[in-house]
């Protein structure tokens, strides 16, 4: 017999690995010492060890693992398994090499440019949402800010009565033919009211998105990075983009906080 010492090291694994396979059923002890607890393995046990470590290091899960060791799984269910597991270590593959070209591109600039982002940018998917909205298409950039202001105020006028109902502003923005294409509304729980609109806006597996702090003057800026950054990852827009105004309170947008949201599919 050998001690779980002996054992985990002629495995290579710990002692805590070991107590854990005991208790999930992958690899108990030969023998378990009544007033000791003491653990001690057979040396036959030590193939069915090798298979578990080579398992583990393949990526497959517990319940996997004891399916495979002790249900007699055939070499056609193995091999079904083990195509899933490939497809996983692709995809974990592809996001490591994006985060790579990532960190290199980063420090390109800090080591030849000597400089950083204008802002922080993330990706990651985004929920759906239901507004209360109003609609509105403007010819031109200009006169967005001029719309945008008076259609939050109009949906709160008629909505913010409902206790608990009128929450985040959300703006979203899309390029039509006759110029471009604006919902403007709040998320919204309550029921249909006269002089808005319910519009639900659809969950987004990919967006890109940053966070632009202070006044509307400069979020030009912010969303010129963001678009700069999609292209730098090989991105393209996928849908109209969207802006989350965090915090819209002081009339002078000193400490305004607002996410950029762009949909992203692979180019």
């Amino acid at each position: 017999m050998l001690s779980i010492g002996a054992f985990a090291q002629i495995g290579q694994v710990t002692h805590r690995m070991l107590r854990h396979w005991d208790t999930a059923g992958l690899l108990e002890p030969a023998h378990v010492d009544e007033f000791s607890g003491y653990r001690s393995y057979d040396p036959s046990q030590l193939e069915r060890l090798h298979r578990i470590v080579a398992l583990r290091q393949l990526g497959f899960g517990l319940d996997d693992i004891s399916m495979i060791l002790d249900q007699g799984v055939d070499a056609e269910r193995i091999g079904g398994l083990l195509r899933v597991r490939r497809a996983e270590v692709e995809e974990e593959h592809r996001i490591a090499a994006e985060r790579l070209v990532d960190v290199e591109r980063r420090l390109h600039l800090i080591e030849k440019e000597n400089q950083m982002s204008q802002i922080e940018i993330i990706e990651k998917p985004l929920p759906a949402v239901r507004l209360a909205a109003r609609r509105a298409v403007v010819t031109s950039q200009p006169e967005v800010a001029g719309v945008v202001g008076p259609a939050f105020d109009a949906v709160a006028g008629i909505i913010g009565g409902d206790p608990g109902t009128l929450e985040t502003p959300i703006a979203q923005y899309e390029n039509v033919e006759d110029g471009i294409s604006l919902v403007v509304g709040y998320t919204y729980t309550g029921p249909e009211r006269d002089g808005v609109e319910i519009v639900g806006l659809p969950a987004v597996d990919a967006a890109v998105c940053g966070i632009h702090l202070g006044s509307m003057d400069g979020i030009a800026e912010s969303w010129h990075a963001i678009h700069t950054e999609i292209v730098a990852r090989g991105l393209v827009p996928a849908g109209p983009c969207r802006e989350l105004y965090v915090r819209a309170v002081s009339d002078d947008q000193s400490d305004w906080v607002t996410e950029l949201q762009q949909p992203v599919a692979r180019a």
